[in-house]
């Protein structure tokens, strides 16, 4: 009889306990967090001013305290202040805060040394990615409108910064344009222990507007200034690519095809200097891979890859 109250008791602990983990799990019925746009502050600001040298193109490289490797070969690849086709090209790293001193002291002098810095006082976690894109998009409605095109990117990406220069160039267009690597019959993942899990709370419907993969999309800079005024009004997600898909869908912009062929890569590709001339972005990069990449298409000649084709 005591062997059974104490099964029985076992067994209450495990129900109690998985109701515990399920109700951990599940938001509270309170209405959806609304992103604010005066959420958080500025901790640090880029040392550019737009309005008398304003980019052609501005990339926006979302990273984190730890990837200071992966900035630095950015910094020395296609994240160099450079010119293209006479067109000026920036790049700068969106970073939140954490709670450790040291580390934001680093970012501080980082910020300092090379002007390329912009960071909020949100903490920087993987949740808060619609936070950090968000405040990119903030930054350039603010501080960089005069820029023709913006492009959100990830810290262990390959971007061609030439190709997509000659890509947007050739595209003449320079408003109400968005394109990337199209994901348009997307739909919500249920499964509460998958990473990228979306709760019917959060996201009650069954398919996902229209969108492009967070690894790379670039837009023209008047429709990050209105992603940016919309993000109020719709419900936050912390997919960010997602969310970002719910601004279009309310503006009424539809992610269109940057060429006839691809050229965004998010589930990475094997690399040839050939191959990679021809690309836009490509992901899964280390910071080695990145500089031995950038090197080898610095040496490659346009004449042998048209040889070889």
């Amino acid at each position: 009889m005591a062997f059974l109250k104490l099964r029985l008791v076992y067994a209450c602990l495990l129900v109690v306990g998985a109701l515990c983990v399920y109700f951990s799990m599940t938001p509270f019925p309170e209405e959806p967090f609304i992103f604010k746009k005066k959420h958080g502050k500025f901790l640090q600001l880029p040392a550019i001013d737009c309005s008398r040298n304003p980019p052609f193109l501005v990339l926006l490289v979302t990273s984190s305290h730890r990837q200071v490797a992966a900035r630095m070969a950015i910094r020395k690849t296609w994240g160099r202040e450079m010119t293209v086709r006479g067109r000026q090209v920036r790049a700068f790293f969106l970073l939140g805060a954490t709670a450790s001193p040291e580390q934001m002291a680093a970012v501080a002098r980082e910020s300092q040394q090379y002007g390329d810095v912009i960071q909020k006082d949100f903490k920087d976690v993987y949740f808060n990615l619609t936070l950090k894109t968000l405040m990119g998009m903030e930054w350039v409605h603010h501080f960089c409108l005069q820029a023709d095109f913006v492009m959100k990117t990830d810290s262990d990406m390959f971007v061609n910064v030439h190709y997509l220069t000659e890509l947007l160039l050739k595209k003449n267009r320079t408003t109400g344009f968005f394109t990337g690597y199209l994901k348009l019959n997307e739909f919500p993942i249920r499964n509460r222990f998958n990473k990228w899990f979306v709760s019917k709370y959060e996201y009650p419907w069954d398919k996902y507007p229209p969108f492009c993969s967070g690894t790379g999309y670039v837009l023209s800079s008047d429709v990050a200034s209105q992603v940016y005024n919309v993000s109020e009004s719709v419900p936050f997600i912390k997919l960010e690519d997602v969310f970002v898909g719910l601004c279009l869908a309310k503006l009424k912009i539809r992610p269109q095809e940057l060429h006839s062929r691809q050229t965004f890569f998010p589930e990475g590709l094997r690399f040839s200097a050939c191959r990679f001339r021809t690309i836009v972005a490509c992901h899964f990069v280390t910071p080695q891979e990145l500089l031995a990449y950038w090197q080898a298409l610095e040496g490659a000649r346009e004449e042998d890859c048209q040889t070889a084709a």
